[in-house]
């Protein structure tokens, strides 16, 4: 029986994908976005017709533009409902195949996979650094492995952090409600709070200003979709841990990862080679 799971998680997952599909997000909004977190990864050093897994695949929005440069890839989640999204998002591809399993079950030998990433999925596990082993265990040796965590705002002033502390108030409450409830509340959320903060950032950018700490700034160029279904995603998930940089650098280089890069920006994205 898997003990690295949150079932409760899962089921939200499972109804926030539902809901957003990311069929109203636009290719180029889309392609945008993977380009932020695909920043530190090394394309170039995949073998041909490469074999790798995508941890969390959701809705498979970012397995759509992974599986056009690989061999081949293998889509994981814990979510019956995610999967099932994420085969219709896929269904033009050949190449994809997909498992219903969780982080501590991954069908995959240990050793076997050319690559691997798991974006935004391991904050919302019990065991993240175990979760992030289960991973690496799966790679060959010198294969990349892409991931992204929420970060603890560590790169921010204190007042920045006071502001999430009151946050997550509304974000314990919420995260317990019926899957109706906690939609739309964070429907709400998103159009009083995410939209109004994004496009006072996209005014003071035009200005000239710094907008680095206006909360909510990277939103600055997205869509409403977007920011309805990462206010969901905030709001509605009853698990949520965050790191520093350094705590997730200890993990990765824990679980078997050396030339940890870390992006830019989202914070903390970052990719390790698995070590000899």
């Amino acid at each position: 029986m898997a003990s690295n799971i949150d079932h409760a998680v899962v089921a939200g997952f499972g109804d926030e994908w539902t809901r957003f599909d990311q069929s109203g997000v636009s290719e180029d909004e889309l392609r945008r976005i993977f380009q932020s977190y695909f920043e530190t990864f090394p394309w170039e050093s995949l073998p041909p017709n490469s074999v790798g897994f995508d941890l969390g695949c959701g809705s498979g929005r970012w397995a759509r533009l992974v599986a056009p440069r690989v061999g081949k890839l293998h889509l994981i989640d814990a979510s019956v409902q995610a999967l099932g999204v994420a085969r219709q998002n896929l269904s033009a591809q050949k190449n994809c195949e997909f498992h219903h399993a969780s982080v501590d079950d991954i069908p995959l030998a240990d050793g076997s996979a050319d690559f691997g990433y798991s974006l935004g999925v391991l904050h919302h596990v019990p065991d993240t650094a175990a979760g992030i082993q289960a991973c690496v265990a799966k790679l060959k040796i010198g294969a990349p492995f892409l991931l992204y965590l929420y970060y603890a705002f560590d790169n921010r002033p204190p007042w920045f952090r006071a502001v999430w502390k009151v946050t997550e108030i509304a974000r314990s409450v919420l995260s317990r409600s019926p899957h109706a409830l906690r939609s739309a509340a964070a429907q709400a959320i998103a159009l009083t709070v995410y939209l109004p903060l994004a496009k006072a950032a996209l005014a003071a950018e035009k200005l000239g200003l710094d907008v680095t700490h206006i909360p909510l700034s990277s939103y600055r160029d997205k869509s409403l979709y977007t920011m309805r279904t990462d206010a969901l995603d905030r709001f509605g998930t009853r698990l949520e841990q965050r790191f520093t940089q350094e705590q997730i650098r200890e993990m990765m280089e824990s679980a078997g990862l050396s030339d940890i890069r870390f992006g830019a920006f989202p914070y903390w994205c970052a990719t390790g080679i698995k070590r000899r």
